[in-house]
């Protein structure tokens, strides 16, 4: 696939499957989630082989090289191919403890109450009496 040599920074973090919409990178650029060198980078910044940006998502904090630029949006297995993730430990291992703590209200499946039909069939056993 033939490679641009300029390529905007909204759809470089769209093509890398960062972000789902290039309209929710270039938001993100804008509202200052999307950091190059330390200041706030925004959406038409030109991308280049080797730069390193900060960027958060809602999932986490990432800190990415580029390694490769991406004209379309590619498959998963293939956009990882072109940035390396340099995401510090601290910031991994925060979300992992994060992950294990953190609890949505949901039940599991297939625990706890019964479902319509088990009910059913519990209705029907106890008047069989």
């Amino acid at each position: 696939m033939p490679v641009k040599e300029k390529l905007r920074l909204d759809k470089y973090l769209w093509a890398i499957r960062l972000f789902k919409t290039r309209s929710m990178a270039a938001a993100a650029c804008e509202s200052g989630k999307v950091k190059f060198d330390g200041g706030q980078a925004k959406p038409s910044k030109n991308v280049t082989i080797g730069d390193e940006y900060e960027v958060k998502t809602e999932a986490k904090r990432w800190r990415i090289k580029v390694t490769g630029l991406l004209e379309k949006r590619v498959a998963a297995a293939e956009a990882i191919k072109n940035y390396i993730d340099i995401t510090p430990e601290e910031e991994i291992q925060r979300l992992q403890f994060q992950a294990a703590s953190f609890h949505t209200g949901k039940r599991q499946s297939k625990i706890g109450r019964p479902t319509k039909k088990e009910r059913r069939e519990l209705d029907d056993f106890l008047e069989e009496d």
